[in-house]
């Protein structure tokens, strides 16, 4: 077929289901938020979006109920994303260029999105990943999250980063993480723990009045490609190397334990008055493998590149969006999204009144198109850069891993235009034929990056050595001072 990714990903609008004309003001509903959001995990990655390896059939059954946003932008990479998602901003405006070097610190100026459903009454919860700085003013507890447990740096392990240092020696098993202000230490694999922990909260505040936000960001399937046997053994028995078996089992863990979270939201009926999102903070990785010794390109949608590219491969993610009774069931939406849109669409749902002074927002509220998947949407321009350059190398690296896209256009490193809604896979560079297109976008793309770089807080700043991380030199002290506690979540059966 010559474009699967419309087949797989792009289905015709069908009918709202039972969702009824006064189910469909969502402003001021005030529902329950749970946010699912996987690392590195790409377009390809789902049996739902094509995937014949692969067997993800809670997601799947996630999907088939959901409404889905089949044009949704992301940055290429991990803190980009986060720091997106914190501050309803495209992430080089508040000072993440990076995901290492201190360039992955979000500004501390950001009014961040937990903080503001915190000022709507809400309870608010991270689980996972953070990846928005380590030190002290940057941690999530600091930035408006009730309840904390989280690893260090941009991955479990990555102790170079700034993780925490016994991490190194027993990757993704039995870690020590950070809950709350304690460093503790865990028992199981880190998915497992992620999702244990945040099911005993949710479990606790579905038992208060007080709405409650959950963000569920693991670090799977980021590598090191580690998976419990159980989960791995399915592919070495098919053949596949070691890399891919270990990615796979991540994922399929992934689906076991996100079904277990939906039967349990079930079981206590929470269903009714909370938003589930699923959703990756960038495109795949590990997209080279082996079957059988045999050399092979693993599905990725048939999109170009994958994570850390400027290419649809490396932004375009799944997003599903499921509320009982609310929302519409296996309804696609393919307006261009993105992101940025998450900070005033919570916030709008919630019934947040903003501060007169923060930071000015960059993306817009979703809430028109949940309601009606038909309704006019005013085409964008979004910017995408990979960062990364060397130190003193910006302006050189302007238009390096750059590109704008529009609902029609996507140029890719100033000079390759493609015509996305007829070429997804961008293999028919139109560059030529659209000269006009071309200006529009590098003015706008150049006015968007001069605006820019004095809100590019954190660059310059010196590395830090491993022993100096934040949580490195906090583990020592407190494993000398008191020691580092087991800690497991409440049972929440």
């Amino acid at each position: 077929m010559k474009n699967k990714l419309r087949f797989f990903a792009i289905i015709l609008f069908v009918s709202m289901g039972n969702v009824s004309a006064q189910n469909k003001f969502l402003k001021n509903t005030k529902p329950n938020i749970i946010l699912v959001m996987t690392d590195d995990q790409g377009m390809g990655d789902l049996s739902c979006m094509g995937n014949q390896v692969l067997k993800t059939p809670n997601i799947d059954a996630f999907y088939k109920k959901s409404t889905r946003f089949t044009d949704f932008q992301v940055s290429p990479t991990c803190a980009p994303t986060r720091a997106a998602l914190m501050s309803g901003n495209r992430p080089f405006e508040v000072g993440v260029t990076h995901t290492i070097l201190q360039r992955e610190r979000l500004d501390l100026d950001v009014f961040t999105m937990p903080q503001a459903l915190q000022s709507a009454g809400y309870e608010t919860a991270l689980f996972g990943k953070w990846h928005l700085g380590d030190d002290e003013d940057y941690l999530p507890i600091n930035r408006g999250f009730n309840e904390v447990l989280m690893h260090g740096a941009g991955g479990i392990g990555q102790t170079r980063y700034g993780d925490f240092p016994p991490n190194e020696e027993n990757l993704y098993f039995n870690n020590v993480l950070l809950h709350n202000n304690t460093i503790v230490k865990t028992e199981g694999f880190c998915t497992d723990v992620f999702f244990d922990a945040a099911m005993a909260w949710i479990k606790e505040k579905n038992s208060t009045n007080k709405p409650y936000f959950a963000y569920v960001a693991l670090n799977a399937p980021h590598a090191p490609l580690v998976a419990p046997e159980n989960y791995k053994k399915r592919f070495l028995d098919l053949g596949y190397d070691k890399g891919t078996a270990g990615r796979y089992g991540m994922i399929e863990n992934i689906d076991d334990n996100f079904g277990k979270m939906m039967q349990k939201l079930e079981s206590w009926n929470a269903l009714e008055n909370t938003l589930v999102i699923f959703m990756t903070d960038n495109g795949a990785t590990h997209l080279k493998g082996s079957l059988n010794g045999e050399k092979i390109t693993h599905f990725n949608a048939n999109l170009r590149g994958g994570k850390n590219s400027p290419f649809e491969g490396g932004t375009h993610v799944p997003a599903f969006w499921y509320w009982k009774g609310k929302l519409g069931t296996g309804v696609d939406i393919d307006k261009l999204v993105s992101h940025i849109d998450l900070y005033q669409t919570f916030c709008e749902i919630a019934g947040v009144t903003l501060p007169e002074k923060m930071q000015d927002l960059s993306g817009r509220s979703l809430l028109p198109l949940l309601e009606n998947p038909n309704e006019e949407w005013e085409d964008r321009e979004l910017f995408i850069h990979c960062g990364r350059w060397a130190e003193g190398k910006r302006e050189e690296f302007k238009y390096q891993k750059a590109a704008v896209r529009t609902q029609q256009w996507r140029l890719d490193n100033n000079t390759q235009l493609y015509n996305i809604p007829n070429d997804p896979s961008e293999e028919n560079d139109v560059s030529a034929q659209h000269p006009e297109v071309i200006a529009q976008l590098r003015e706008a793309y150049n006015q968007w990056w001069e605006n820019t770089k004095p809100l590019m807080v954190n660059e310059g700043l010196p590395k830090v050595k491993p022993e100096d991380q934040p949580l490195a030199k906090r583990y020592y002290k407190q494993l000398k001072e008191s020691g580092i506690p087991n800690w497991a979540p409440e049972n929440n059966n």
